[in-house]
């Protein structure tokens, strides 16, 4: 029997492993033919030079050939499912489905899956490391950077998997059900390759599309298409507010994080008992903590582990404090409201650092929230002008253009005055100027220690 598997990405790579392992034959299909063939075939083949020959690299196009007899095509997350190659294999009669839907097939174990725009690795973080300190066989996989596919191997019975979902994963799903799920919040994104805001929801919400009535699904009430969203699923709703009281969820109350579940509350913790900032991340722990409370974790331990979890690399990260300026990693900020998140997070006036990449998204919330917090901002990348406009027709003037990461980097640093913080707040993707947020990320801390 045959699979294809479309990408050559980490997915790709541990969806290829994870067939041959298990007795495929497997054609791994990459259209950009500058890849190069013999090392995708050495990463596959690492340690099992009894697979290669049941291992095809074909780069470019499919012929049909290629594509005979071939079960299903596992579909790598960058890749739109509306591919023309996917839709020729459709029509073909070939289901083209996600890596975390093959994983699922053949995996066992629980699963808790967290969707949502902004908040998901955060959670996703949070909550593997619940998991994981309860004394769980627990494994933190998906978006979040390792392969779902690369544990399943490893899985059994008694396992728990905490998978960061995004959408582009869902698109393909056909029967990837999990016991616990979460939707934190969705906000425009990815329109570049969604087309439309409802494209795009929908894709979100598959998570719950085949969870059944003994499982969980997790929203934020606040959001009001989700509050919608919860009266049409099958699962039992819990929603969490940061902004009122709920008759059952989690919520905040002050500066506590209060749990109110099957007749009983019960204090969580207090903004103060934890090392995150932001009212967006007292969202993504009471998240957490209900999913992990659905998971029947005891809430001692919970608690311990909300106490000593550190804020994700690249969101909201402090980097250091030098000539009494504040900086902060927000590269993981790449749309609006995700920088909105993280300039309200800031305890003191901000110089920014944004721009980059176009998603096709609209800027006029995010310019909104700058008059009062951001003292000053430096624009660069593909969107600087747009965002530049939008500044403009609300009348905000502080803002200044830089032609490189380094130099935007340089201004800031150079720009901030003593008590105040920079920022590095993109709202936008890096990919105009770096491969990832991480790299960007990385290069602005790199440049921070360099030239402060």
């Amino acid at each position: 029997m045959k699979y294809i598997v479309a990408g050559t990405g980490i997915s790709g790579i541990g969806s290829a492993q994870l067939l041959l392992a298990h007795g495929f034959d497997v054609t791994v299909f990459d259209e950009n033919t500058s890849r190069d063939a013999a090392a995708v075939s050495e990463k596959i083949l690492a340690g099992h030079p009894e697979w290669e020959n049941r291992l095809r690299i074909v780069l470019g196009k499919l012929d049909p050939a290629d594509t005979e007899g071939a079960k299903a095509c596992i579909m790598s997350p960058g890749i739109p499912g509306k591919a023309p190659f996917a839709c020729a294999l459709r029509e073909a009669g070939i289901p083209c489905i996600s890596e975390i839907e093959l994983a699922y097939r053949l995996g066992k174990g629980r699963i808790a899956a967290i969707t949502g725009t902004n908040g998901k690795t955060t959670t996703t973080a949070l909550l593997g490391q619940i998991v994981t300190d309860a004394g769980l066989d627990g494994y933190t996989v998906g978006n979040i950077g390792n392969a779902y596919t690369g544990v399943v191997d490893k899985l059994t019975d008694e396992s728990v998997c905490v998978i960061e979902v995004a959408g582009f994963h869902l698109e393909t799903i056909e029967s990837f059900r999990p016991n616990v799920s979460a939707i934190l919040n969705i906000t425009p994104d990815h329109l570049d390759r969604f087309g439309t805001m409802e494209a795009y929801a929908a894709a979100k919400e598959r998570i719950a599309e085949n969870q059944l009535a003994d499982d969980v699904c997790v929203l934020n009430y606040e959001d009001e298409r989700l509050r919608e969203f919860a009266a049409g699923i099958r699962p039992r709703v819990l929603f969490f507010s940061s902004a009122r009281e709920l008759p059952e969820g989690g919520f905040m109350r002050g500066d506590e994080l209060v749990i109110r579940l099957d007749g009983s509350e019960f204090v969580l913790c207090t903004t103060g008992d934890m090392k995150l900032l932001g009212r967006h991340n007292h969202e993504n722990v009471l998240a957490a903590a209900l999913m992990a409370l659905s998971l029947g974790i005891p809430v001692g331990s919970i608690r311990r582990s909300i106490a000593d979890f550190n804020a994700v690399e690249h969101r909201i990260e402090y980097v250091l404090t030098r000539n009494g300026v504040d900086y902060y990693n927000d590269s993981k900020g790449t749309n609006p409201d995700a920088s909105v998140q993280a300039i309200r997070a800031m305890n003191r006036p901000a110089v920014l650092i944004a721009g980059g990449y176009d998603k096709h998204i609209e800027f006029d919330e995010w310019v909104k929230e700058l008059p009062g917090r951001v003292r000053h901002m430096v624009l660069l990348g593909a969107c600087r002008q747009q965002i530049a406009d939008t500044c403009d027709k609300y009348g905000y003037k502080d803002y200044s253009f830089a032609d490189t990461f380094d130099g935007a980097v340089e201004a800031a640093i150079r720009e901030a005055r003593p008590g105040e913080a920079v920022l590095l707040s993109p709202a936008c993707a890096s990919w105009d100027m770096f491969r990832s947020y991480e790299v960007r990320g990385r290069r602005f801390k790199e440049l921070v220690r360099e030239k402060a």
